[in-house]
């Protein structure tokens, strides 16, 4: 068996390619570049930088494997930072590592494993694959639940699952930390990047007006019976549930609870107008491959650090489910994914809609 193994530049993903290698399998490592240049940070962080590259070559070489460096910068510009901007225009607010994962490493590179004639595909993702009964694919928990990363990964199919090694499922990040250093990796002790990696500092409204070329169109503050507060900055600076960096001077505390791009208007509201019981996702993907017949109960993640609560869940179609949750949730966000769980294993997941 040949497996080809992302290669970030990270400990995680170094101590995947080593475990692989240990699994028996003829391997081969890779890093995706994802976009030109070196990205600066607030507090020295770097993200995806020559370095990066480097130190996941080093580590190749360390346990004897052959090494690449693939551009995938024009896809990760159209299928990642463009629907990043694009959803933000929208009046949406997306995940951005979601799309990254379902274009790029488990579809481009899943591709290119085919290519180079490699039977699996390696990452350094805290998840589980396993399999039910009947011989399906599931997705599962990390066993490190503060490490868990089967959210990102909700939109993985049965072809997919069925080529993806995930190494790192049963590990934790000290136990992590600790092969690294047993092998003599030099990133062993690295940093790990905790933001978007095309827009490190947190300034998304910055890299949208920078990919589009033009400035925010500002626009009406408004609250729920469309009476104007104000003036806002243009809705790529918002998202539901905000409080702070309004810049709105007023006799009560306001939170965003919707975002009108068509109008240009956010509304503003109390806190109380943030709570919901009930919402509708759309893009949905059911792992194991098939639709329910039938609502069913289970628990449900409404962002990626959101614990799990329990919900209903009525497919509308395919694609298409209702949530409806037994006590109300702060700040359902339009574009954010709705994850599903039952127990350790991931059902699926889709966007919530306005």
């Amino acid at each position: 068996m040949k497996a080809l193994i992302a290669m970030s530049g990270g400990v995680d993903s170094s101590v995947a390619a080593w475990l692989v290698r240990q699994e028996g399998y003829e391997a081969v490592g890779c890093t995706m570049k994802l976009f030109d240049g070196a990205v600066d940070g607030p507090a020295g962080k770097r993200c995806c930088t020559l370095d990066d590259a480097e130190d996941a070559r080093s580590v190749a070489y360390r346990i004897g494997l052959p090494f690449y460096v693939f551009n995938y910068t024009e896809e990760f510009r159209k299928q990642v930072i463009g629907r990043f901007a694009d959803s933000y225009l929208h009046g949406l607010t997306p995940n951005p590592c979601i799309d990254c994962n379902h274009f790029l490493k488990f579809g481009a590179l899943l591709e290119r494993a085919r290519m180079l004639g490699c039977d699996r595909i390696a990452t350094g993702h805290y998840a589980r694959v396993g399999k039910d009964a009947d011989g399906r694919f599931l997705l599962k928990k990390a066993r490190s639940a503060e490490k868990d990363q089967s959210y990102v990964l909700y939109e993985l199919t049965q072809a997919q699952l069925a080529r993806t090694l995930l190494p790192l499922g049963g590990l934790t990040k000290a136990e992590v930390r600790a092969f690294a250093a047993e092998q003599g990796f030099l990133n062993a002790q690295k940093r790990e990047s905790q933001d978007i990696c095309f827009a490190p500092d947190g300034d998304y409204a910055s890299v949208i007006e920078r990919l589009t070329g033009r400035a925010s169109e500002p626009g009406d503050f408004v609250d729920r019976t469309g009476r104007v507060l104000g003036r806002h900055r243009g809705v790529i600076h918002y998202t539901v549930g905000q409080h702070r960096g309004l810049e709105l001077y007023y006799h009560e505390a306001l939170y965003v609870v919707a975002i009108d791009a068509a109008r240009n208007t956010v509304t503003l509201g109390p806190k109380e107008a943030l709570f919901s019981d009930t919402a509708t996702a759309d893009g949905v993907n059911w792992i194991v491959g098939e639709t329910p017949a039938q609502p069913f109960r289970c628990t449900a993640k409404i962002r990626y650090r959101a614990p799990e609560v329990p919900v209903t869940v009525t497919p509308l179609g395919a694609d298409r489910m209702r949530l409806d949750f037994d006590a109300p949730q702060r700040a359902i966000t339009p574009g954010q994914a709705a994850v599903l769980y039952d127990g350790e294993t991931v059902l699926g997941g889709g966007r919530f809609e306005r």
